[in-house]
């Protein structure tokens, strides 16, 4: 299929490299460009040429084996540890190589080469025995490598306005709440302008702090219901939550949580946010806070969520992260006490937010539009 070269000399200067964990998080820019390298130390056959393939030999899933295509490249590069050079003894279309490559039909033959538990690789020789299957005419190969690139051009654009939008996102929530140490938001509605309607607050003084429990996974009659039970892998980046991987039975002994009960992952995963959509029960990693009166639930989430960059920088240095109910109570954080004022600014995030979901929507949707086009593009050897 083609030669394989072992990994070039590992560098420690900066990214002139092209990185395993650059390939697996799809985080490529090419080019990287350090000029501290003194590039004349490698042989000139090391540099990278258009048209090689880059893979990953390792990664903590079953993702090792991932590739991507040089292209566009006039400088020196290298590839980096834990990645093998590809590089094709026939000519095949641009880009062509690394979409198949990339392909599920490809990546399934890889998946019962790869050895390891925790951390999974697979070898330049087991990469080197398997078999392409590709259309003889170039034509054909550069018209379905055009199709994907013009797709994921237009994922990247839609992904870029979707970071734009939580950049942006983040930047109101700046303005409409205090920063530390401040008593005023930047930001304020010109109906709302009393200078003594916010303060600090703890948040058992907001409403009532419960703490999850997990019922008996060994009765069975406790399992199934109608009551949602949340995990933090349940809580996604999304505002709310909807779906859980598993529900229990109401009894007289759970506490079930009222729909909007805002929820925060105190163990492990600190920091995760969501407000409930449906009656729940949480596991123990997770506080939930039941809003007082006197507290809009929306606006509570979303002073906690602008807390909680602080809230993870005081455990970074943590083995495991955790905050107990007592300290998690505790936290302060900056409320006004005008409750039209709360809803005033939750309305505004939350336009926001709707704008973020239906942007991440359309790049999901693109996303799952360019995974089928590749299961119909590269059909695996089964199949023929």
């Amino acid at each position: 299929m083609n030669d394989c070269k072992g990994n070039v000399k590992n560098i420690h200067y900066g990214d002139v490299l092209i990185k395993y964990n650059h390939i697996l998080n799809n985080t490529l820019s090419i080019p990287f460009i350090n000029e501290n390298i003194n590039l004349s130390k490698f042989k000139k056959e090391s540099y990278l040429q258009n048209g090689d393939i880059i893979i990953a030999d390792t990664a903590e899933d079953l993702t090792a084996g991932k590739a991507v295509e040089v292209q566009n490249i006039d400088f020196p590069i290298l590839a980096g540890q834990h990645t093998f050079l590809c590089r094709p003894k026939m000519k095949f279309a641009p880009r062509f190589l690394g979409y198949y490559f990339n392909s599920s039909a490809y990546h399934h033959k890889l998946i019962p080469l790869l050895t390891g538990t925790k951390v999974y690789s697979i070898s330049k020789e087991n990469i080197k025995n398997t078999l392409i299957l590709y259309p003889k005419n170039n034509e054909e190969q550069q018209k379905i490598a055009d199709c994907l690139y013009s797709v994921d051009n237009l994922i990247d654009a839609e992904s870029r306005k979707l970071t734009a939008l939580k950049k942006y996102k983040k930047g109101v929530m700046q303005k409409l709440f205090p920063g530390e140490g401040e008593l005023l938001p930047v930001w304020r509605f010109p109906e709302f302008q009393n200078p003594g309607d916010w303060k600090y607050e703890e948040i058992n003084n907001i409403g009532e702090v419960i703490t999850g429990k997990t019922p008996s996974t060994s009765d069975l009659s406790l399992w199934n219901g109608d009551i949602q039970f949340v995990t933090p892998t349940d809580i996604t980046e999304e505002k709310y939550q909807h779906h859980t991987q598993r529900t229990v039975v109401k009894t007289p002994k759970i506490k079930i949580l009222p729909p909007y009960t805002i929820m925060f992952t105190c163990i492990a995963s600190v920091g995760k946010i969501a407000l409930s959509v449906y009656p729940c029960i949480t596991n123990q990693q997770i506080n939930s806070i039941i809003p007082g009166k006197n507290y809009y639930n929306e606006f509570v989430y979303y002073s906690l969520l602008g807390k909680t960059f602080s809230v993870k920088k005081q455990l970074a240095n943590t083995t495991l992260p955790i905050i107990n109910k007592t300290d998690f109570s505790k936290i302060k954080i900056p409320v006004t006490l005008n409750v039209k004022e709360q809803q005033k600014i939750a309305d505004c995030l939350s336009e926001i937010d709707c704008l973020i979901t239906a942007q991440t929507k359309k790049v999901e949707y693109l996303t799952t539009h360019k995974k089928g086009l590749m299961q119909g593009f590269f059909p695996s050897l089964e199949e023929n």
